[in-house]
């Protein structure tokens, strides 16, 4: 991501040329989010479209919150006079960002939480504050603070939305997600413990599955990499993708034995030995019928037909 005085360019001075001599100087570099002061311009003429007060400040930035709403109101007021697109329109429509960068440094105070840079969101407030300067109206009276916030943190939430979640998630998720967060931070308050599925669902008039669907969808907002190590803390050494379980093949073994129980007892006793000795003792055929004085293929005979009735059995089931 660029930095913030490369942002504040592109965004509010489209039109610049820093060839031309005549171009000012805030127009070619505008300081940065956090870099230091630089004087905002030194065009002939451009300084005269700033207030007094203004006009003698080097760096925007210093000035009060309390003078900078007073000048606002001015600049707001000079912008909306000149035309569109001209150098002019450019000057005064850049210190207004300047001017009021403080604005979204008090908004991303919001988003403390998150573990996005800093710098990112104040990127994205500087692209909402520049909307706000202008979408607004001097003439309706409305303070622009009340105006340009929900505009900033709409920007803000919009990024986040859009471009923080690891796996797409719909729209209708991400908002539950943030609902179920909220309740589960009441309700956590109330109860002194976790809410349960249950409890989610009866506060927010939801169902269960509905819960469990929210709950499920803000796993997908990070994402690690299976390359990477395990846990912290974790015992383990090597890849995460390593120490992560696979099917058990012999779990199916389980099932057709529990399967097969009724079917073997229900089979008559020379049937059931013959199965025992072949299967649990290893005998051969021959092994077999020397201990039941039969033949070798009257036992092979014998267990083909038993293995048969097993099978069909089986499929019955």
């Amino acid at each position: 991501m660029a930095p913030t005085g490369e942002l504040l360019v592109s965004a509010a001075a489209p039109t610049a040329d820093p060839s031309d001599p005549a171009t000012p100087a805030t127009l070619a570099t505008a300081p940065g989010a956090d870099g230091p002061g630089r004087t905002l311009g030194t065009g002939p003429g451009l300084r005269d479209l700033l207030p007094p007060e203004l006009a003698a400040v080097d760096d925007p930035r210093e000035v009060a919150p309390a003078d900078a709403r007073d000048l606002t109101r001015q600049l707001l007021r000079r912008l909306a006079a000149l035309e569109e697109g001209t150098r002019e329109y450019s000057y005064v429509r850049t210190t207004l960002v300047e001017l009021n960068l403080s604005l979204v440094r008090f908004a991303i105070r919001r988003f403390d939480a998150h573990r996005e840079p800093k710098e990112d969101l104040l990127q994205v407030g500087a692209v909402g504050l520049i909307k706000a300067i202008d979408r607004f109206d001097p003439s309706l009276g409305v303070e622009f603070t009340t105006f340009a916030m929900p505009t900033v943190l709409g920007e803000i939430r919009r990024h986040f939305r859009d471009t923080t979640w690891a796996v797409h998630v719909p729209r209708r998720l991400q908002e539950l997600r943030i609902t179920l967060a909220r309740a589960q931070e009441r309700l956590s308050q109330r109860l002194d413990r976790a809410p349960t599925v249950a409890e989610l669902a009866e506060h927010l008039s939801l169902t269960p599955d509905e819960v469990v669907e929210g709950l499920t969808a803000a796993n997908g907002h990070t994402a690690g990499s299976l390359d990477g190590g395990g846990p912290d803390g974790g015992d383990a050494p090597g890849p995460l993708g390593g120490q992560l379980g696979a099917d058990d093949h012999d779990l199916a073994l389980v099932e057709d034995l529990v399967a097969l129980k009724p079917l073997i007892a229900a089979l008559p006793e020379r049937e059931r030995r013959i199965l025992s000795m072949r299967f649990c003792e290893d005998l051969t055929q021959s092994q077999i019928g020397a201990r039941l004085g039969l033949s070798q293929m009257h036992v092979s005979r014998l267990l083909a037909r038993t293995l048969g009735q097993l099978r069909d059995g089986l499929e019955d089931v």
